[in-house]
């Protein structure tokens, strides 16, 4: 049987599936709940050119993890938790030089 990933959601457990993202946590104000954001190029094949856009995204802080505004985090995506949540953070990227 395949070993599939796991976390503990509202006292059940909700597999990790499908895509992976890294970000950083632009906002914190909702309980066990963060904002996400990243950049990506979107080319306009009219001017042959790209342009900077971001995506925001709200996503499920566990428990376990301690995180703030500003941290680099990898987030996965999972079932829906919430009519808006669909990504849960699997772990914190910062490295403790660039927080001085």
């Amino acid at each position: 049987m395949k070993d599939k990933k796991s976390i503990i959601v509202k006292g059940k457990p909700i597999s990790l599936r499908g895509r992976t993202f890294e970000g950083t946590i632009i906002n914190m104000n909702l309980q066990k709940t963060v904002t996400v954001e990243w950049q990506r190029q979107y080319y306009l094949p009219k001017y042959e050119r790209f342009e900077k856009r971001r995506t925001r995204v709200k996503a499920h802080k566990p428990d376990s993890l301690n995180v703030e505004i500003g941290d680099q985090v990898k987030i996965m995506e999972t079932r829906p938790i919430s009519k808006t949540k669909h990504f849960v953070i699997v772990e914190v990227m910062n490295d403790e030089s660039s927080k001085s």
